[in-house]
């Protein structure tokens, strides 16, 4: 897994290893590493030092949280998710409480708390952003996590 609360982190082998059980402080961050507006967003992301460290987790490896989350029946292709002292947050509730911890240094981060740290908003402006990637995901010829193991639901 990449740490991302620091300078920040790329890709790198290994990434993806989740960890059956966080250390105090960790923050997982699951998305889609193959969506690039997906994986932008979450490598630009900035969580303050108290907060904990962030790990970016790729969705479409088998991992400890990946089948925690297929447990919790959440669609990984439909929404991310940030796991914090062992909760689940999905989709627009994932994007809010990544806005609350993040740090707020840059314009990026600023901007992310801004517009992300009210639930309301964030409830508002996340299904178009799903959309969005749905549609750059399909252009790009992707196919789905398909996580819930929904049979037809391979594509975009």
């Amino acid at each position: 897994m990449s740490t991302t609360s620091a300078p920040h982190a790329g890709h790198s082998k290994g990434d993806s290893e989740a960890r059956s059980a966080e250390a105090a402080g960790d923050i997982l961050l699951v998305y889609d590493w193959e969506c690039p507006a997906c994986d932008t967003y979450c490598r630009w992301a900035r969580v303050q030092p108290s907060a904990g460290s962030l790990h970016l987790v790729n969705a479409r490896e088998s991992n400890a949280v990946m089948e925690e989350i297929t447990k919790a029946g959440l669609d990984i292709d439909q929404g991310m998710v940030v796991k914090v002292g062992g909760q689940l947050y999905y989709g627009s509730d994932a994007i809010h409480t990544l806005a609350l911890l993040s740090s707020r240094t840059g314009f990026f981060n600023n901007l992310s708390h801004y517009l992300f740290r009210s639930k309301r908003m964030s409830h508002i402006l996340y299904p178009g952003l799903r959309a969005c990637r749905n549609f750059l995901l399909k252009a790009l010829g992707k196919t789905k996590i398909n996580n819930l193991g929904i049979e037809g639901h391979d594509r975009f």
